[in-house]
């Protein structure tokens, strides 16, 4: 056997290895993450505040993209991977990834949106930031996700062999057109947004400060000023919980899609055995590596959400140890 094939082999056998071990790791990262979120956030201090609910649905979704895109990747080392094999579920497999993944970024999005109107002063920018028109934004984000993919029943095929993975698109047009959708819509409009109405908040909330209103704390109960200041509190660490996130989200989802517009862009090219087991393998590490995106959220609420999070992450354990 010569230095190439032993090349390609252990190339081959990393890829292998990458799909079975790293993809448990994530996909164990992320269920607990995400199930331990949805089960913080839903908690009444919380759900009541249109950011923590967009937080919560975004949540729901990313829990939906983990199981359906890396279940059959944490099993497929070991037993026979069906999306692989049979057309009509490699078709809905994709269809449920993409559509639960663009969900979940643009969920994050529109909570960038509903921070900057409650940092906002015109009070009819604030009054804009409601569970109602949270609820609004998620319906229209849900049913724009599903008609943007719609095009995953035609496009992907299983049983392929000239491509990254088995189930993928079967034509080049194809492969550019869903390519493009995703890291357009999912991935770089939506930290686009997040960066922009990020940046905004800031802004206002150093405007707000430099401000000095002279209030009659005569007139205003010590109840009030105590729910004033418990609310401001929530605000602050929800905003920044956000800013973290939005920081991770880039660091995890712009290299698949770099990786992905390289590769479209040599395919033309001539390539040897070896340059595919190599551009294999960084497609599965940069696949498995996004998927980090959808299951970070509670161990960043976790870290940088400060009290407010860790106390009704408490509480939900208190209850839990009571029941039991």
């Amino acid at each position: 056997m010569s230095s190439n094939d032993t090349a390609i082999l252990s190339w081959n056998n990393a890829t292998t290895q990458l799909n079975r071990y790293f993809s448990i790791f994530i996909f164990l990262f992320g269920i607990i993450g995400n199930i331990l979120n949805i089960l913080v956030l839903s908690q009444r201090n919380l759900r009541s505040n249109p950011c923590a609910f967009l937080f919560l649905a975004s949540s729901i979704a990313s829990l939906i993209a983990i199981i359906s895109g890396l279940f059959t990747r944490t099993t497929s080392g070991w037993a026979i991977d069906l999306t692989n094999t049979i057309t009509w579920l490699c078709q809905l497999r994709t269809f449920v990834v993409f559509v639960s993944r663009t969900i979940a970024y643009c969920l994050i999005a529109l909570a960038t949106i509903d921070r900057w109107l409650s940092s906002c002063f015109d009070h009819r920018r604030r009054q804009m930031s409601t569970i109602i028109n949270a609820q609004r934004g998620m319906i229209i984000i849900l049913i724009f996700s599903c008609l943007l993919y719609v095009q995953m029943f035609y496009c992907y095929e299983a049983n392929l062999v000239n491509a990254p993975l088995k189930c993928y698109g079967k034509t080049i047009t194809c492969r550019l057109i869903t390519d493009l959708t995703y890291a357009f819509v999912a991935n770089i409009f939506p930290l686009i947004i997040m960066l922009y109405f990020g940046l905004m908040t800031i802004i206002n909330i150093r405007q707000s400060k430099r401000r000095i209103q002279i209030i009659n704390m005569t007139s205003i109960s010590r109840v009030t000023i105590n729910i004033s200041q418990r609310s401001k509190k929530t605000d602050y660490y929800l905003l920044y919980m956000l800013f973290v996130q939005v920081i991770l989200f880039g660091i995890f989802t712009l290299p698949q899609n770099i990786q992905k517009f390289i590769a479209l862009a040599q395919s033309n090219q001539i390539k040897t055995a070896l340059d595919s087991a190599i551009e294999n393998f960084i497609f599965n590490f940069f696949l498995l590596f996004a998927y980090l995106a959808n299951g970070m959220s509670f161990y960043i609420y976790t870290l940088s959400g400060g009290s407010v999070f860790r106390n009704e992450l408490i509480k939900l354990a208190q209850t839990v140890r009571q029941i039991f």
